[in-house]
């Protein structure tokens, strides 16, 4: 191949390519303007999200997700957008197609996390915890500290920091007792078979009726519950105005002191466990023959 031909070669070559770019040039300012355009209606689609979500939703790493979200979305559409005006279909078809695989495969693998993160989300607006409730989600008792997207972290009475999956906490019943801003406190107590019933019902009522923190809206009720093997068991039920359990420990601690002295001072009897012994008497044997009939037989 000679240098003329090669040359006009290279020269028919660039003389298409310029064609092609003058003929692409309207389609390129318009592509160059819907880009600029696109990103600026992005930016302004994510602070307006931003403020919508934090009057609905008042979780800060999920106000600020959702507003990332929207502002890649609109960067996405206007890539596309621009792609198709520059007439490159096949490579939003390819983007598109390639993204689809690229989604399936995360999704299986990270699909644990996928679940809490869901999770979460959706705890963000049904908001069956709240930071500062006390709750107890499966073994764990305690209060809530930090609600994040993927985990929730609760704090325990004796001191313990439990990260718990927002998966787990969403799948499994909770006890929260924070949300009835009240707290009941059941004690069971026993009494002997020989004390008069309707006395000691009196009696414990008034006994536990200076409770600290005692919601005086809510009467302490009393109920008979059993015959124990030794004592007739009663419970009673105090509502509590607050839910903090150093407030329940102590009046709890309260109550079993006051109805131990109301119970001292009017003769009420909590009797103790009894066991009897057998010592192989018979019947209508006193036991005082029955020990000399056995140092007998030892002597033989």
């Amino acid at each position: 191949m000679d240098i003329d031909k090669a040359y006009e070669l290279i020269n028919a070559k660039l003389l298409l390519w310029l064609r092609e770019f003058v003929r692409l040039l309207p389609n390129l300012a318009i592509a160059a303007l819907v880009l600029v355009l696109g990103i600026y209606l992005a930016r302004i689609a994510r602070n307006i999200t931003t403020v919508v979500s934090k009057r609905i939703i008042h979780h800060q790493v999920l106000n600020s997700l959702f507003a990332n979200f929207v502002h890649v979305l609109g960067i996405g559409i206007t890539i596309f957008i621009v792609l198709s005006i520059l007439n490159l279909d096949k490579a939003v078809t390819s983007l598109l197609a390639g993204a689809g695989i690229v989604g399936l495969a995360l999704a299986f693998a990270f699909q644990d996390i996928a679940a809490n993160f869901v999770a979460g989300i959706v705890m963000s607006f049904t908001r069956p915890i709240e930071i500062g409730d006390l709750v107890k989600v499966k073994d764990y008792m305690g209060t809530v500290e930090s609600i994040r997207l993927r985990d929730s972290i609760i704090r325990t009475f004796q001191g313990q920091t439990v990260y718990i999956p927002n998966k787990e906490i969403f799948q499994n019943p909770i006890e929260n007792f924070t949300k009835f801003k009240k707290r009941r406190l059941d004690l069971l107590v026993g009494v002997s078979y020989g004390d008069d019933l309707e006395k000691v019902k009196k009696v414990a009522l008034a006994a536990v009726q200076s409770v600290s923190h005692r919601s005086e809206k809510d009467p302490v009720e009393l109920f008979y519950e059993e015959f124990s093997d030794s004592s007739i068991n009663f419970s009673l039920r105090i509502w509590l105005n607050s839910t903090q359990q150093p407030v329940y420990l102590e009046a709890r601690s309260q109550a079993v002191m006051f109805i131990k002295t109301a119970f001292d001072a009017n003769n009420i009897t909590i009797p103790f466990p009894i066991r009897t012994l057998d010592f192989g008497i018979k019947g209508g044997e006193k036991l005082s023959d029955t020990f000399l009939n056995i140092k007998s037989d030892t002597n033989d």
